[in-house]
């Protein structure tokens, strides 16, 4: 599933291609992904025009003229694709196709139907279903060492899991979690109130610098994640634990462990990670 570096990267190329364009066909070609499409999607966007391309958590906010916002969600293997002229060919598993007045099209390709679409009003986008009870962003000033302890110290969950609570944290998925406790030297299985506030800080530090790094490098090449370029991102070759199961670790040179925590894979050094 693409994570929130690999949904920035989406919105920068979203941004640099159809702000200011006009909306003239939208065709929806099935009722529904994840959730059905409002009955009169098509009809609120045509004739609209792009203000801004933002983000909350793994949400895409498409925001238009009127107010109001289109949301969107990649799912597991959700692209949104855009082409320089409408004469693209049609791939099986497209689903909403945008016209724009430039000539440019937008196509939302989905093959495991996870993803959604659906439409909000930035009146009501903070108590929209969605989006109310998502927590903190990790790339905020806010969000620091401190904060994180105050989250984390009467959580008895594991300190993995409660990173990835979106409740608490948004976009912090597995591969960047394993990253972040891999470089915090935090063993996964601790509960998250173990983990002390100067740890904390570190741990902060950690996850905002990772996913920079990973934005900055255009996310990462996981089954079916693509830029809105049609580019694969590529922070994959600079995993230092994820997907590495076996292999030797590179601070230690113990053999990189892998273990399922709540369904998900968990790579991580024994010897490094206490």
């Amino acid at each position: 599933m693409p994570e929130l570096p690999e949904v920035e990267t989406v919105c920068a190329g979203l941004r640099q291609s159809i702000i200011g364009n006009k909306f003239v066909k939208v065709a929806n070609l099935r009722p529904n992904l994840r959730i059905p499409f409002p009955a009169d999607f098509s009809s609120k966007i045509e004739g609209r025009t792009i203000k801004s391309v933002t983000r909350r958590a793994k949400y895409i906010l498409i925001k238009l003229d009127d107010g109001s916002i289109i949301i969107a969600h990649l799912g597991m293997s959700g692209k949104i694709i855009i082409y320089k002229n409408k004469q693209n060919q049609r791939q099986k598993h497209d689903h909403a196709i945008f016209q724009f007045n430039d000539g440019k099209e937008m196509v939302f390709n989905d093959a495991r139907r996870f993803g959604l679409m659906t439409i909000s009003h930035e009146n009501e986008i903070n108590e929209h279903k969605l989006i109310t009870n998502l927590g903190i962003e990790p790339l905020t000033e806010e969000f620091n060492g401190e904060y994180l302890h105050e989250l984390l110290k009467n959580k008895s969950t594991n300190i993995k899991n409660a990173i990835m609570d979106a409740s608490l944290v948004v976009g912090v998925g597995n591969i960047y979690a394993c990253e972040a406790l891999f470089r915090s030297k935090i063993n996964p299985r601790k509960t998250a109130r173990e983990i002390s506030s100067a740890k904390c800080q570190e741990f902060a530090t950690n996850i905002k610098e990772i996913l920079l790094e990973a934005i900055k490098s255009g996310g990462s090449t996981l089954r079916d994640y693509v830029q809105s370029s049609g580019d694969s991102g590529y922070f994959q070759h600079s995993f230092k634990v994820y997907g590495r199961e076996k292999e030797a670790c590179i601070l230690c040179s113990n053999e990189i462990k892998r273990m399922k925590q709540s369904g998900r894979s968990t790579f991580y050094c024994e010897n490094c990670q206490k």
